[in-house]
Formats: C-alpha cells, structure tokens, sequence
C-alpha cells in the first residue's frame, strides 16, 4: 500500500511539472508594496533596459512575475541584479497548457505580484492557455483592481490591447492581409480577453523592422473598423524599441536613436464622418483610401531619455511626433507625410455660464456632481465616445462598475453643455 501511494506522490508530481515550470530567484515571502499602474510594451528583441527599470520602478520593490510558454528563467538574474533596481522577488512560470495556468498555486502567485510580464513566443499559446478562465480574470483583477505594472515583448506585447492578432492559424504576410483582410490567418479577437485602460480599441504589433508589419497592421485597422462599426487604433513598436504608458495615459517612446532607427507608431483611423474602409469584405482586396488619409500615424524616435510622447487620452497632444498618412487601394498600401490631426475624441468646452463642478478627478467609485442648476441632464461617454450612461438632476453616480481608464461627462441645461475629461483609477 505504501508502494502504491509513494508512486501515485510521484505521478501527481510528474502532472504538476508538465503543466508548468517554476523558477523563483530572490525572497520566498510576499511583500506588498506601494505600487503604480503602467504598461510597458516592447517590440521583440533585446530588452531596453531604460524602459526594463520604469517598469521594475512601478514594482516600488514588490514581487515580478514573468509568464511565457517556453524558454526557462532569463528574465529572473536580468530583472531581479541587472538593472540595479531593489525587488523583493521574480518568479517566472514556463506555463504549458490551461491546467499550468490555471494551477491555484500559479494562480495565488500572480495575484500577490506588483508587476507581471509576458515573454515572447508564440501570441496563440497565450490566448489559449489565459483566455476564457481563472487565469484571464486574475490578469483582469490585477490590472484594473490592484493596479499593478503589466507589460510585454513581441507575443506578450501583442496580446495587451482590446483588440488583438491572434496568429491561431500563424502569422501573416503583408500580401495575404491586403488581398483578402479575411484571410484565414487573419484571425482577430476583440474585446474578449485583457481589459487595460487605455489599449480598450487598440491592436498592437511589434517586429516592425520587418517589412511585411505595417501593411498588414492598416489591414488589422481596417478589420477591426468594418467588424465593430468603430474607429481602431494601434500601437507598434520596432525591434529595440519600447513604450510605456504612465497612469494617465501618457506614452513614452524608448530607444537609442539617433543612433540607430527606432521607433513606436501610433495608428488611429481618420477622424471625419466616413472613416470606414471603402472596401474590406471577404475574398476582395483591401481599399482604405479616404483620399490617402485613412489613417494617421504619429512615428516617434525613441530617445535614450525617452523625452517624445503621446498622450493616449486624445491622441493627438504630443512631442518629438512625424506624421504620416497611411492608405490602401486595391492591395496596394502606401504612405505619406502629413501633420497633427488634432482627431480629439470628444472636444472639452468650457462653459463659464453653467457654473458645474464634477469629481474627484480622478475617480475611483463615485462622481460627485455640484450645481446650483434646478434641472440637468448628465451623458457619460467612454474614451472613444461611445455613450454608456445618462442620468437627469443626479448629484452622485456610482462608478464602481466601470473599468480603470478614460471618460467624458456631458452636463447640459437649457441649451448649454459642458465636458469634463475624467480618468478613473
């Protein structure tokens, strides 16, 4: 009897070790810290060690998780000695299959982190293994509730925004992307797995040193505009080029140019009335023209100090920014330079005559509303104006439904309006 429970330890222990690996450098015991959201994004090669250091700094010490599909523990000495930044630990979990990722253990250990970074590999493996379970609403409640430090390389940077490549069916080229934007390789989700304020209508890219990226990139645009009746965005970033993206939007641009070319692009669709590709149907060739300014794309050098930005709250404030306008007719893709499109997603007036107050800005449960008006009507938009409530002579509205990231309250009376940009944390 003793045989048999000894070899069924060994066989439960076998079942643990191929669902995941483990590989633990630094203290044992969980600390917790006085963390700061943000979201590092890396284009795939090497890491940039000056971006590597603002997100270990988020940590304010605390415990990193890496998560990756393959490889072993190369993160663990570079995060944890390398980069001369006090953390209390790294764990990096070489996750196999749904049953790793969704181990209790591996479970409790990304809850407890104050930073969690996806490696490389291949995007499809963690769609598969974090999608749809345990795993996708611990990352969802560390995002938006803890507010920790997220961040990623190559597949874990494509995996980050609302929308995303998936590469279920493989990668894709620039030539079968524009022939056919349904390809089946063209496999896209939307709105279904993480929920990162501010990446919420954004399909990111990265490797953009290759030439078969940014084609296939308007391509996911222009997918992603026809399929959900809005406009996309997208944020793509050379190979030795990151971006990270502050608490209030605010996304800085790593690299080491002049010296070498790198860059981040920051792709919107354009801000006019018909903005929607002219033709992005299956088995037809791509055209998104709107007379060559389909979409507007701000390419930024990253710089060692990381100096140029944009802010992601409007897309259009920004320094260090070429413009360029992005188009596609019949398959064939092409660009062009152009300047700030000023595409503000909903304008914030000031009106003095309406004498309204709205805040805490930023929130976090509740808004308070403060007027000396008799009667008002209150219209609350999310980032991309879309309209999600609305509310009549209402002084407090709960919040705490809403995910972290940006929004506009309209106040209106008698024929005057006033919008406030708010930024829930």
């Amino acid at each position: 009897m003793k045989k048999i429970t000894l070899l069924f330890v060994v066989f439960t222990q076998i079942i643990i070790a191929q669902n995941y690996t483990e590989y633990t450098t630094g203290s044992a015991t969980d600390i917790s810290t006085n963390h700061e959201f943000g979201i590092c994004m890396m284009g795939g090669a090497s890491e940039n060690d000056d971006a590597m250091i603002w997100f270990l700094n988020k940590a304010n010490g605390g415990d990193v998780v890496v998560l990756r599909a393959s490889g072993s523990d190369g993160y663990n000495d570079y995060f944890y000695s390398d980069l001369g930044v006090t953390i209390n630990s790294v764990t990096t979990f070489v996750i196999n299959n749904e049953a790793g990722a969704t181990n209790p253990y591996v479970l409790q250990k990304v809850a407890n982190a104050e930073a969690i970074w996806f490696a490389g590999g291949d995007q499809f493996d963690y769609v598969s293994y974090f999608k749809d379970n345990d795993m996708e609403d611990t990352l969802n409640s560390f995002i938006n509730t803890k507010r920790g430090v997220i961040g990623g390389t190559s597949a874990g940077m494509a995996i980050l925004g609302g929308a995303y490549f998936s590469a279920e069916n493989g990668t894709v080229t620039n030539a079968q992307a524009l022939s056919n934007p349904y390809h089946n390789r063209m496999k896209l989700g939307y709105n279904d797995f993480l929920e990162i304020p501010f990446l919420e209508h954004v399909i990111t890219d990265t490797h953009y040193d290759d030439p078969d990226r940014r084609a296939r990139h308007a391509a996911f645009l222009a997918r992603y505009a026809t399929d959900n009746n809005t406009r996309a965005f997208g944020i793509a970033c050379n190979e030795y080029t990151a971006v990270c993206i502050d608490n209030i939007g605010r996304a800085y641009v790593y690299g080491e140019y002049p010296d070498y070319p790198e860059f981040a692009y920051f792709l919107q669709s354009n801000c006019i009335d018909d903005f929607m590709p002219e033709t992005c149907v299956d088995g037809q060739a791509l055209t998104w023209n709107q007379g060559g300014e389909a979409i507007k794309v701000a390419k930024i050098p990253g710089l060692y100090s990381a100096e140029n930005y944009i802010d992601l709250t409007d897309w259009s404030n920004s320094q260090g920014v070429v413009w360029e306008n992005w188009s596609v007719i019949n398959g064939v893709f092409s660009t062009s330079s152009t300047v700030n499109p000023e595409c503000d997603l909903l304008s914030v007036t000031e009106n003095d005559n309406l004498k309204v107050f709205v805040g805490p800005n930023p929130f976090q449960d509740v808004l308070t509303i403060e007027s000396q008006l008799y009667e008002f009507n209150v219209k609350l938009y999310d980032s991309f104006g879309k309209l999600i409530a609305q509310y009549k002579n209402l002084s407090q509205i709960d919040t705490s439904s809403l995910s972290s990231g940006l929004y506009f309250m309209r106040v209106s009376s008698e024929g005057l309006q006033e919008t406030f940009k708010l930024i829930k944390h």
